[in-house]
């Protein structure tokens, strides 16, 4: 027996509850943390207590881009991940070329390939750190992350949450 694509056989974990659609956040806000983790411990806590948490909405609000840097970019390191993609993909050539090739020389040729492949990706990769002309000489990582995260829970279960919650954190200040 096959199911439509919308039965609750055919979702994936955790999405049971989830609309289809973006849709702004229901419900009463029973807590409010500084860290996604913390937050996450509050849901905890109602999990271990048989709190329906299918209730329950973690909201981030007021998010910000937060861009790391984590090193310095330079010509040499740009040639050197060029050279490493190149031979990558000139390793899959070359093997694709062995393969279906009758040539009885399958290792020189996929050595000959990967070697082209690397020259090949260090020059672009060099080509492109000297295109640039100085801008951005670094490399970073970026995500979205919130100054506070929100619990909101529907109605019908918000009084019993805040409870648990105001009990939790009783118990962790004494």
């Amino acid at each position: 027996m096959t199911s439509p694509i919308g039965s609750p056989q055919m979702r994936f974990r955790g999405a049971a509850g989830a609309p289809a659609l973006p849709t702004p956040p229901t419900g009463f806000a029973v807590a409010a943390y500084p860290t996604y983790a913390q937050a996450q411990g509050a849901i905890e806590h109602l999990a271990k207590n048989d709190f329906a948490i299918q209730d329950v909405t973690i909201v981030g609000t007021d998010l910000q881009l937060v861009e790391r840097v984590t090193g310095r970019l330079t010509a040499g390191k740009l040639a050197g991940a060029g050279a490493a993609s190149g031979a990558w993909f000139g390793l899959f050539v070359g093997l694709l070329m062995s393969f279906y090739g009758q040539s009885s020389a399958g290792l020189a040729l996929i050595l000959v390939s990967v070697a082209i492949g690397a020259v090949f990706g260090a020059i672009m990769g060099y080509l492109g750190y000297s295109v640039a002309k100085g801008k951005r000489d670094f490399t970073s990582a970026s995500q979205v992350v919130a100054r506070r995260y929100d619990v909101l829970c529907q109605p019908r279960t918000a009084e019993q949450a805040r409870n648990l919650l105001a009990r939790m954190e009783l118990g962790s200040k004494s």
